[in-house]
């Protein structure tokens, strides 16, 4: 569900971080490439003459033409020719009768880490070549290259990222309490305080939406209990019950245990839904806070308010001892074993592939070895420079990594159950105990 909300906002946050970045969003790239790759060039020069390559992705609109401009980039760079299909919202419904037929696309970008593992073990996917895994291990961190493998083979790569550590703000709600931006969560939770003694619910908490829950905790997670516990928890290593979840609940209950803090209270949060939360603090200034990730600003400009000036976020507050950055993304894999296939993949994986694409607008690279320089809004520059500092702490959305019936099911597992939290605060252990009982039978 969480996917179909970024897909449908990305035409309009290409418009958005355009406008704020003064840019276009039709704005164009040279199709020649914009400089080295930190190795050897990922496709040498006119190599791929006559062959053609198939790449199916689920996006559509401006998000598609702005692909397909890389892809005139590669096109340029080897002389191969590169036809895209979109699969639609629901990639595992166009990938399966495909390969079925024997007929795959030569590559597909995934909206799901957990597609990897599944494809690989229907032997629908083909090993990374010791090329492209080349371009990983120059411009990626260990994680993302795990992120990409299943049983001890390397079979994808993240080619884009959605950041979801933010919080976004209304200017003159702050500005009416006489309040800042807060880098901790004990200075959230005190700035949430001041924000309603004016008067003003904080947040504007998206409640129906379960995802959103997700987010939340995933963040406060990470920072709290740290990346090793993170990765642990996100594979069923440590159970729900463990004492790092506990801290974690105990911290987003210091938000939601207090009625005031939420537009609407607990109730009318869980019938607020994405992104409807984002129209009550900015169209509606009727809350000073939104907790979600970049594409908020798509929303925030539909309603009327200014990037930079009446919209603003700040990082996703410390909880602990790591800064947190969670992205969501896409990651790229071969369904068949061709040199136009590989040579295409490394192109996408190496700093030169992912400058291309940084140029356009709407675009956010995990490729640490893209410098934010390139983009052409000021949001996307300084999220950019967020996941390079953040460095080997960067982690994807936990419950795309979980079993879809415990971290993506509307009204089951992990989102009906922190819905269930926000309703009611009080019991830590034992939404604790329900959510290890839900993932004992997603994880069997």
């Amino acid at each position: 569900m969480r996917t179909s909300i970024a897909v449908a906002t990305a035409a309009g946050l290409a418009l958005a971080l355009a406008a704020c970045g003064g840019e276009s969003a039709s704005q164009s790239t040279p199709t020649g490439g914009t400089g080295g790759t930190g190795g050897t060039a990922p496709a040498a020069a006119k190599t791929l003459d006559g062959v053609t390559i198939e790449v199916a992705a689920k996006w559509t609109g401006p998000e598609q033409a702005n692909f397909q401009q890389v892809l005139k980039a590669f096109e340029a760079k080897t002389g191969a020719k590169v036809t895209y299909a979109s699969t639609g919202e629901d990639t595992g419904a166009y990938l399966g009768p495909r390969i079925q037929g024997g007929n795959p696309p030569d590559i597909a970008i995934l909206p799901q880490p957990g597609l990897v593992k599944q494809y690989a073990d229907q032997k629908a996917l083909k090993p990374l070549t010791s090329e492209v895994q080349k371009q990983i291990d120059e411009n990626y961190t260990p994680y993302w290259k795990e992120l990409g493998s299943a049983d001890g083979q390397v079979y994808g790569v993240l080619v884009k990222a959605a950041h979801k550590s933010l919080v976004w703000y209304r200017d003159q709600a702050f500005q009416d309490a006489g309040t800042q931006a807060p880098a901790t969560w004990d200075e959230l939770v005190t700035t949430a305080q001041t924000v309603a003694d004016s008067g003003t619910p904080p947040f504007a908490l998206c409640g129906a939406s379960g995802w959103t829950l997700t987010d939340l905790f995933e963040n406060v997670y990470l920072s709290s209990a740290g990346p090793e516990n993170y990765d642990k928890l996100s594979k069923h290593e440590i159970p729900w019950t463990d004492p790092s979840v506990t801290t974690a609940l105990e911290k987003i209950a210091q938000i939601t245990g207090k009625k005031e803090f939420l537009l609407g209270g607990p109730s009318g949060a869980l019938q607020t839904d994405f992104p409807t939360c984002v129209t009550q603090v900015y169209g509606q200034d009727k809350a000073a806070m939104v907790i979600e990730a970049d594409f908020v600003a798509t929303s925030a400009e539909e309603s009327g308010a200014k990037l930079g000036e009446e919209a603003k976020y700040f990082p996703f507050p410390k909880a602990g001892e790591t800064e947190p950055v969670v992205l969501g993304g896409d990651i790229a894999v071969a369904m068949k074993d061709s040199k136009g296939t590989m040579a295409l993949l490394e192109f996408l994986a190496s700093k030169e592939g992912g400058e291309v694409w940084a140029k356009l607008p709407g675009y956010l690279s995990p490729n640490r070895n893209v410098s934010p320089d390139n983009y052409p809004a000021e949001l996307t520059k300084q999220l950019a420079q967020t996941i390079i500092s953040a460095g080997e702490s960067v982690r994807y959305d936990m419950s795309d990594l979980a079993p879809s019936a415990f971290g993506g099911t509307d009204g089951k597992g992990e989102w009906k159950l922190l819905q269930d939290f926000v309703r009611d605060p009080s019991d830590v252990k034992g939404i604790q105990q329900k959510l290890e009982d839900e993932a004992k039978k997603a994880w069997k």
